[in-house]
């Protein structure tokens, strides 16, 4: 019996690293998508492994070629403008890649005749504002999405769905919430501090570390058991459902704060910046992993200390090599 073959747009990127992993490291032969000039740094210990291809997500015509080639049973779009930061600073081309490119990766699976899945990676952005402002929420949950990035992941979501129910496309969507761990960039909260915190050990920084809001709580989960969702979904996820992936549980952005501070030695002074402060925060968003549980056995097996320490680990090893 031949390897199952997978396809990770965005293969390069953060969580597409450890998903290539999780997928080698579980018998699939991975190929992948990079753009011009794009680091390749998060796969340089499996690139050998890999089967890496030049592809601009925006290029339709491209897309279809690649894919009618490489024939993946699996395909996995995890390529975006994944930042909701970002996506206030460039709301058009959030739009444009996060929309407009899953339109084009739809459109080239639908050509392939023996696909299995087609694993859209949504976000929990897509929610946006709702109320109780403290409730556990489900797949169920109207959404609502507040910026340019939670927009664009609901769009697309629809789009998903419409060629799920228009063309049969075996499709599911994973709604992720927060997660994190090593490889991340520095434009997200728990590598922000970490990298932080590495600086002043190193002596490279003040000691004092600039935050933003630290009151929201979040729903964070390591990547790696995110991405070992992603791979349950592709494999057992009914076509056309959605899957929530999260711990269930909020904590607050200052007690990961707290927990990274007392990783390190150093006495550090914490300082809010403005600049660092959402236009529109949600208070708390905390989601129900149940039914991705029940339908595909997905579990938590990372504690957030693990993820945090790791993260912390990964950024005192990148700013001592710098």
């Amino acid at each position: 019996m031949s390897q199952p073959h997978a396809f990770i747009t965005g293969i390069a990127g953060f969580a597409g690293s450890y998903l290539a992993e999780e997928l080698l490291n579980s018998g699939f032969t991975v190929s992948g998508s990079i753009y011009d000039d794009e680091p390749t740094d998060n796969i340089a210990a499996i690139r050998s492994d890999l089967r890496l291809v030049p592809l601009d997500i925006l290029d339709g015509d491209r897309c279809k070629k690649v894919l009618r080639k490489l024939k993946p049973g699996y395909v996995f779009h995890l390529a975006a403008v994944a930042s909701v930061g970002r996506s206030y600073e460039q709301e058009a081309l959030t739009v444009e890649v996060n929309f407009r490119g899953t339109l084009n990766m739809l459109a080239a699976a639908g050509q392939l005749d023996r696909l299995n899945r087609f694993v859209y990676v949504s976000s929990a952005d897509c929610y946006g504002i709702f109320s109780p402002k403290n409730r556990t929420l489900t797949e169920n949950q109207p959404l609502n999405p507040i910026s340019p990035y939670g927009i664009s992941k609901a769009a697309a979501e629809y789009a998903v769905r419409y060629h799920y129910r228009q063309h049969r496309l075996p499709a599911v969507i994973s709604r992720s919430f927060n997660h994190s761990g090593p490889r991340q960039t520095e434009r997200f909260v728990i590598p922000s501090f970490a990298r932080q915190v590495a600086l002043i050990e190193a002596g490279r920084q003040k000691p004092r570390v600039q935050v933003g809001d630290l009151s929201a709580r979040r729903d964070f989960s390591d990547v790696r058991d995110i991405v070992r969702g992603y791979r349950l979904i592709a494999l057992k996820g009914r076509p056309g459902e959605v899957y929530q992936l999260c711990s269930g549980r909020a904590v607050s952005i200052q007690k990961m704060l707290d927990a990274l501070l007392s990783f390190s030695t150093g006495k550090v002074t914490v300082k809010v910046d403005e600049s660092r402060l959402r236009k529109a925060e949600i208070p708390v968003l905390r989601g129900s992993n149940r039914k991705a549980a029940q339908s595909v056995g997905f579990e938590i097996r990372y504690k957030l200390k693990t993820t945090l320490r790791d993260t912390l680990e990964y950024w005192r090893s990148k700013v001592g090599k710098a």
